[in-house]
């Protein structure tokens, strides 16, 4: 299939049933237990700063790992796979003197996720699987002053978030992904340069694929670490024209049905949700079985609310397959009809009429 038909083919399942995203790439890689050496693989043996704990950096050093996930995922029923390039940009890779091959570890990636999801295609042609190359908020935010003695400050500005995730998204498109996923949205500013940055790439490369857009919220009054509400940042985010926006991470399904909630009555597109595995315990661990997971999600699917689903922190592909399973007798939310008016947002909503 070209790009363009699996673009109309992730469309028309959208139309036709609830998609299955794949849940946490960390979690499964965690269970490798990879020391140091294990995370250099042979091409960085002797490279000068420590690696470990840069997963990253695992499609170069250890390509078979992160192919081993994608397929775990496709078999257990995920439709889409997200690259493994949560932190793969310059900003979080200046941490490890890695920002210099921040577009390797993208090209890299999305071939990996290709490859699985071409393979998985050819074996169930009826049910083509896609890629999602992933987009991460970085580990600085242009909203926020890091210093609370200095309000003012920012160490991040938004010309130097545009330019990293411009390197990123040029190449997850050349590596082959379907959608471009800007995720875990802690701050509305960052999501804001990743879209420009997008649609940049976009116009410079002579394509458009499908956007999709995933906040988190960060406590339990319901807002994103900026500030937002839900209906909020959709509308910040909503002149991207979205093939979804939605929520993953925060404290688990149950905390986070207000909040979308929220974002499926006033979003004319689809939504996606993919949450913890509840919080981590004492010893870091996520508690909730996938059994448990999977009757939160299937209420959320019953009552309408969901296009997309999945899982992110501590989630495995036992969790998928039990909420693939779940979700699977009910139909997709329809979008609804919004009537026009002018819609503006701060951290709250402000509609006019």
């Amino acid at each position: 299939m070209t790009r363009g038909e699996r673009i109309e083919a992730l469309k028309h399942a959208a139309r036709e049933r609830i998609l299955i995203l794949d849940g946490a790439m960390g979690t499964m890689i965690q269970r490798h237990r990879l020391d140091e050496a294990g995370y250099r693989g042979e091409r960085f043996k002797d490279f000068g700063r420590d690696l470990k704990g840069n997963n990253d950096l695992l499609v170069l050093s250890r390509p078979e790992i992160i192919s081993e996930i994608h397929n775990a995922y496709f078999e257990a029923g995920a439709d889409i796979a997200e690259t493994n390039t949560f932190n793969a940009q310059a900003i979080s890779q200046a941490d490890y003197g890695l920002e210099d091959i921040a577009y390797e570890m993208n090209l890299a990636a999305a071939k990996l996720a290709r490859e699985a999801a071409d393979a998985w295609t050819a074996k169930t042609p009826d049910r083509p699987r896609f890629v999602a190359g992933a987009i991460g908020p970085t580990n600085r935010t242009a909203s926020i002053s890091p210093d609370v003695n200095n309000p003012g400050f920012r160490n991040v500005s938004f010309d130097e978030l545009v330019g990293a995730y411009s390197v990123q998204t040029r190449g997850l498109i050349e590596g082959g992904v379907d959608t471009i996923l800007i995720e875990t949205v802690f701050d509305t500013l960052n999501a804001k340069a990743a879209g420009y940055a997008v649609e940049q790439v976009f116009d410079a490369l002579g394509v458009e694929l499908p956007i999709m857009i995933s906040g988190t919220i960060t406590d339990l009054s319901g807002r994103n670490l900026s500030g937002q509400t839900p209906e909020a940042f959709w509308y910040s985010m909503e002149h991207l024209k979205p093939f979804s926006i939605g929520l993953n991470c925060s404290f688990g399904a149950e905390q986070l049905r207000p909040s979308v909630d929220e974002m499926a009555r006033v979003a004319d597109t689809l939504v996606s949700v993919y949450p913890n595995a509840g919080l981590p315990n004492e010893m870091g661990e996520y508690d909730e079985s996938p059994e448990f997971m999977a009757g939160l999600l299937e209420e959320w699917a019953k009552d309408g609310l969901i296009n997309i689903v999945g899982g992110c922190c501590g989630t495995t592909p036992d969790h998928i397959r039990a909420i693939a399973a779940a979700v699977s007798k009910y139909k997709p939310r329809p979008l609804p009809e919004v009537v026009h008016k002018l819609r503006l947002s701060g951290l709250e909503p402000f509609v006019h009429g």
